[in-house]
């Protein structure tokens, strides 16, 4: 018998409170991708107030949590990678594409995995936009970065530009129900930023440190392939089958 299978949990939540949960189904005219998360969060935070029997903590933290953030991504034995259900070919066929006929946008996914809903072109594009206005890098972040040789592992050269507001708001004494809030702030922002960082680093190791600056015109996966130094329309369709692929699915499964 399974670890989680054995784990005893006396729920405290309010009667027929299952039935009422609509993570998948809710329906709202809110475009953008807080409010949608500002309608959803509170409801999923009704089953944060469980007993647990028998229990130790390191089965919390190692088992229970990443099987719970892992439900939203599956691999499946013969049917490959699942995002919230939906296999590679769905998303290629429900997601909005930059061109008709072309590869999904990664934006897309990633209101997939937050919302648990497939997004409209509306959607996707608010979502797009509000990346774009978060994409910009603070001039001391570069600095840092150039302070470090060149030889520097390019993932310690990220790990420097990588900053983030929850610590703040921790400091300031947030209350718990409202942590999604500066958590969502810093996920999009370092979202956003990190094609700026990480083409830089690119950059700088490979490229004799020539930067390049994002494009309001391109979407999030072009914009990446282009700062890396790549302009053909084919290699944008392959970033953005990449960045869906691997990029989003790696660094957003428990979000």
């Amino acid at each position: 018998m399974g670890l989680l299978s054995r784990v005893k949990f006396k729920a405290v939540q309010k009667p027929g409170l299952y039935s009422s949960v609509g993570w998948l189904q809710v329906q709202t005219s809110d475009a953008d991708l807080r409010s949608q998360l500002k309608q959803l969060i509170p409801e999923q935070q009704e089953f944060s107030y469980w007993l647990i029997d028998r229990l130790l903590i390191y089965d919390l933290i190692n088992v229970v949590l990443p099987q719970e953030g892992l439900k939203k991504i599956k691999v499946e034995h013969g049917k490959g990678i699942r995002f919230r259900g939906l296999s590679i070919p769905e998303c290629q066929k429900l997601f909005p594409a930059a061109n008709p006929g072309g590869e999904p946008l990664p934006e897309g996914l990633l209101w997939l995995l937050s919302t648990g809903k497939v997004p409209t072109k509306d959607r996707v594009e608010s979502l797009s936009k509000e990346l774009k206005s978060r994409a910009t890098v603070p001039d001391h972040v570069y600095k840092t970065i150039d302070a470090l040789p060149v030889t520097t592992h390019p993932m310690s050269q990220f790990a420097t530009g990588v900053q983030g507001e929850f610590q703040k708001a921790y400091e300031k004494g947030i209350h718990k129900p409202k942590y999604w809030e500066p958590t969502y702030e810093d996920s999009l922002t370092l979202i956003a930023q990190l094609p700026i960082v990480a083409s830089y680093i690119y950059r700088r190791v490979y490229k004799n440190g020539q930067a390049s600056q994002i494009d309001d015109t391109l979407d999030y996966g072009a914009n990446f392939d282009r700062m890396l130094g790549f302009d053909e329309p084919a290699m944008h369709e392959l970033m953005r089958l990449y960045t869906l692929l691997v990029h989003f699915p790696i660094h957003l499964p428990l979000r």
